[in-house]
C-alpha cells in the first residue's frame, strides 16, 4: 500500500517553505498532489482575480491566510468553500491569500 502524502504544519505556516510558480496574473501556484483529483496551493496577490469558470467536478478550498471572495461572499481564513459540479463564478482577493485547493476536474473558463 502506497504510504499517504503528509503536509505538516499546514495551518501554523508551513506552507511558507513551499515553491509556487506562475498559474495566471497576481495567482501563484504549488502543486501538491497531480492528477484526477488535484491538490495545490495557490497564493494570490492583493487584488488578484480569477475569471468566470464553470466546475466540470467538485472543488474544495481551505483559506489559510488572508481572505478569497467570489460572487457568493467573502471567505476568511479557516473558512471551507465547497463549489459542485455545474456551478460557477469568479474569485478574488482584495488583501491577498493563501489556499488550500483541491479539485476533481479542470475548470473551464468561460469570460
Amino acid at each position: 500500500m502506497p504510504k499517504p502524502f503528509e503536509f505538516t504544519a499546514l495551518l501554523g505556516g508551513g506552507w511558507k517553505n513551499v515553491t509556487f510558480g506562475p498559474f495566471h496574473e497576481g495567482i501563484e501556484i504549488c502543486r501538491l498532489v497531480e492528477g484526477d483529483p488535484e491538490v495545490a496551493l495557490l497564493r494570490y496577490e492583493a487584488g488578484a482575480k480569477a475569471p468566470r469558470h464553470i466546475h466540470h467536478g467538485m472543488e474544495s478550498i481551505l483559506v489559510l491566510e488572508g481572505s478569497q471572495s467570489d460572487d457568493h461572499g467573502r471567505y476568511a481564513a479557516g473558512s471551507l468553500v465547497v463549489n459542485r459540479k455545474g456551478s460557477d463564478h469568479r474569485v478574488w482577493s482584495e488583501d491577498g491569500c493563501v489556499v488550500l485547493i483541491q479539485w476533481e476536474k479542470p475548470v473551464e473558463f468561460i469570460e
